[in-house]
């Protein structure tokens, strides 16, 4: 009986790494390891704060809270993707949530019929409208005639907020209408509406970037723009459209924010949120040098913001030092995430390797050799 040597795996076809190792070089591991690490942190100080119940046909937790007041956030950061995935950025999306919501609410109040569904209807078109028109602003300014997109979009952020304390007159400006209610504070299918709205976006998002080739090319113009004019990518048009997006995703937002407290604050409304956006991105494994992106990791990043603010609340951390724990909270986050931190660390805890001489010789038997 012979005996069978066992056979050679075929050439050029390495072995598949174990599921264990193929987990742990995901993009969105930390992120989710980070999310789960604050949500059962929050155990410790609330027992009850993963409980969801269901009162009148609607869910009610912190954790539906989370979702809910991370919708607006997630949106802003979606867009803010796209955006940084062509090497550029977007400040102005505070200033763009503060004029959706200034319009939509100074159109219901001036409105002969401010409590009619048409009439928010109207208004959230009348939004959407001038987001694409802020959106095209911004677009043209960095693809056609060169601006920088931190000074194009610093140019709308800046007057963008006065334009919406123009709008309501530095006052604000309160609405009465269940439709426009609905958006950010209303319910459907026991879920709130603009969890739902959130996520159709998302998924939208999604489908249009993964399963065309459309975020290809936004990748390719963020990644190697001059590879991408070789091979004839108009750079312009793609730049233009993502600035367009990202305003729409804010206004989106702006909507969201004013229907839930039903009131427009064109001062307050979106105040520093881009800069949330940037870090929701940034957490989610999004490079702002450009080139690939993710939208799963953007939604984790976007929701560890959101519930770090819970937990700030939850802890009773005064308002004045809020933002310096989150500063800290965020650092750990990027460093955890950071593959030359986490070797550095590893490398930090692994012992010397053991010398093959360890004893070295006297001075003057070194001179005596020599001699």
């Amino acid at each position: 009986m012979t005996h069978r040597p066992p056979k050679a795996p075929a050439s050029g076809a390495p072995p598949r790494p174990g599921l264990l190792r193929r987990l742990a070089g995901h993009r969105l591991l930390w992120p989710a390891l980070v999310l789960i690490a604050l949500l059962l942190g929050n155990l410790a100080f609330t027992s009850d704060f993963l409980s969801i119940r269901l009162q009148d046909g609607h869910l009610y937790g912190s954790l539906i809270d989370i979702l809910q007041f991370g919708a607006p956030l997630t949106l802003v950061a979606l867009g803010m993707t796209m955006v940084i995935a062509t090497r550029g950025i977007d400040l102005s999306v505070g200033s763009t949530v503060a004029i959706a919501g200034a319009l939509a609410c100074e159109h219901i109040a001036t409105s002969d019929d401010p409590t009619g569904a048409g009439t928010a209807l109207t208004a959230v078109a009348v939004a959407l409208a001038v987001a694409v028109v802020l959106g095209l602003c911004n677009g043209l300014l960095v693809a056609r005639l060169g601006v920088q997109p931190i000074v194009a979009t610093l140019i709308l952020m800046v007057a963008g907020r006065g334009v919406a304390q123009l709008i309501t007159d530095g006052q604000i400006i309160t609405v009465s209408n269940d439709a426009y209610h609905l958006i950010g504070g209303g319910y459907w299918l026991t879920l709130p509406f603009a969890v739902l709205l959130a996520a159709a976006v998302v998924a939208l998002t999604a489908v249009v970037t993964r399963r065309s080739a459309l975020g290809l090319l936004i990748e390719s113009v963020g990644g190697n723009p001059a590879a991408g004019r070789l091979v004839g990518i108009r750079a312009a048009g793609l730049l233009t459209l993502v600035y367009v997006f990202s305003a729409l995703c804010a206004a989106v937002a702006g909507l969201m924010i004013s229907s839930n407290v039903n009131a427009a604050d064109g001062n307050n409304a979106g105040l520093w949120i881009e800069l949330d956006a940037i870090l929701a991105v940034v957490i989610g494994g999004t490079a702002l040098t450009g080139g690939r992106f993710s939208l799963g990791g953007t939604v984790l990043g976007a929701l560890i913001i959101q519930t770090l603010s819970t937990t700030v609340y939850t802890l009773g951390v005064p308002p004045e030092t809020t933002l310096v724990f989150k500063a800290f909270v965020v650092i750990a986050v990027c460093l955890v995430q950071s593959p030359v931190f986490r070797a550095k660390v590893s490398r930090g805890h692994k012992a010397p390797s053991p010398r093959t001489d360890t004893t070295a010789a006297p001075a003057g038997e070194h001179q005596e050799a020599r001699a």
